[in-house]
């Protein structure tokens, strides 16, 4: 694994990379939010045996850099135009893009602003409200007003902030809330650049602060279902079975503006689909690197699949 930076307005957003250093990116990974880049490199990892994979931290979250100002914060398009400076630097000719949830809606709202950049998209569990939310979050005082109202938001402002230790924090979350689907090694991971160490009393906070993360279930001032209709890249679209944010009305507004758009609901599924079918994203997003990285044809990808780390593999 290596690290990386790439410039973005007032700072930079970190990254992560696997594989041949040298090309542009072929696959792109974008976080859930209050998640980092690190959550999903079990995932990547393997991939990177055959192609330059990479995942970033966005703005707010992980390691990057990049100012987060909750109070001024309306919306998901300063990722959307973050995401974009970041690809031009590292897959100028374009890549497969994938994300889960919030960087999923990201994903979709930078495939469809710059088509030029993005080859295919892997959708998993996208963040895709009835389109009323988004046009009522367009008046003046909206995003302020579901910022403090939202139950997303306000369970996010009371998350515990500071822990005394990264083992302390592994305790506190380990079968616990949004983690008690979670398989190995992703909770360990998350908390890799989920935490950063106080230098002056040696605790360790959030890197993603609470207050940002609430403001990003508050900040809805995007336009998903109109960057749906111009989406010009083959999606795999990975629904979960309960509880997702993708609700069944979502998906199928989506088949009705992408017919040919491939329809995933793994069973027993929840929102955290990477972390409890690790496989089902791998695979996704093997299949788009087989297509359009190594040049296979459809029905070819299950001769890819098997040149995936096996050690890691096992582990699903």
């Amino acid at each position: 694994m290596r690290r990386f930076h790439v410039e973005v307005d007032g700072g930079k957003l970190s990254g992560i990379a696997f594989g041949d250093p040298v090309r542009p990116a072929d696959a792109v990974f974008l976080h859930a939010n209050g998640f980092n880049a690190m959550t999903y490199q079990s995932i990547l990892a393997p991939l990177g045996h055959r192609a330059h994979v990479a995942a970033l931290d966005l703005r707010g979250h992980g390691r990057s850099t990049a100012p987060a100002i909750p109070s001024k914060h309306r919306g998901w398009n300063i990722y959307r135009d973050d995401i974009i400076k970041a690809l031009e630097q590292i897959a100028p000719n374009g890549t497969v893009l994938a994300g889960h949830s919030m960087g999923a809606t990201t994903a979709l709202l930078v495939a469809a602003k710059r088509p030029d950049l993005v080859t295919g998209l892997v959708l998993v569990d996208p963040v895709l409200l009835p389109p009323a939310t988004y046009r009522w979050s367009h008046f003046p005082g909206v995003p302020g007003m579901m910022k403090s109202s939202s139950a997303m938001a306000k369970g996010a402002k009371k998350r515990r902030r500071e822990f005394p230790s990264m083992e302390e924090a592994l305790q506190s979350f380990t079968g616990r809330g949004a983690f008690k689907t979670w398989r190995a090694p992703f909770l360990e991971d998350y908390l890799t650049d989920g935490l950063v160490q106080d230098n002056e009393n040696e605790a360790y906070h959030l890197a993603c602060e609470p207050a940002w993360e609430a403001a990003n279930f508050g900040g809805q001032r995007h336009r998903p279902w109109g960057a749906v209709k111009k989406l010009k890249c083959p999606v795999i679209l990975i629904r979960a079975e309960k509880n997702s944010t993708c609700g069944a009305s979502s998906s199928a507004r989506v088949l009705r503006a992408k017919p040919l758009t491939v329809l995933l609901e793994p069973t027993g599924t929840s929102h955290f689909i990477p972390m409890e079918r690790p496989y089902v994203v791998r695979d996704a997003i093997s299949e788009f690197l087989a297509r359009y990285v190594e040049g296979f044809q459809r029905g070819d990808e299950g001769r890819v699949q098997r040149n995936l780390d096996s050690s890691i593999g096992q582990k699903d």
